[in-house]
């Protein structure tokens, strides 16, 4: 993931930073508690196609 391009994109709901989860290749919003998917590099920013969180789940900065 572009270190510049995370950081200028934010969660489309909350307007809330976004994590990088490499592992799950997603973006994660604490906030709003939304993880958004990364198809071929490209992150998909739309609150239809995010996962959300589940309530044991952990939000740690990768």
């Amino acid at each position: 993931m572009d270190k510049k391009l995370l950081e200028i994109l934010v969660c489309p709901v909350s307007k809330a930073p976004l994590v990088y989860d490499k592992a799950r290749q997603e973006l994660i919003c604490k906030q709003s508690r939304l993880a958004y998917p990364i198809r071929d590099g490209v992150p998909v920013m739309l609150e239809s196609e995010a996962r959300r969180l589940a309530d044991d789940e952990a939000v740690e900065s990768k």
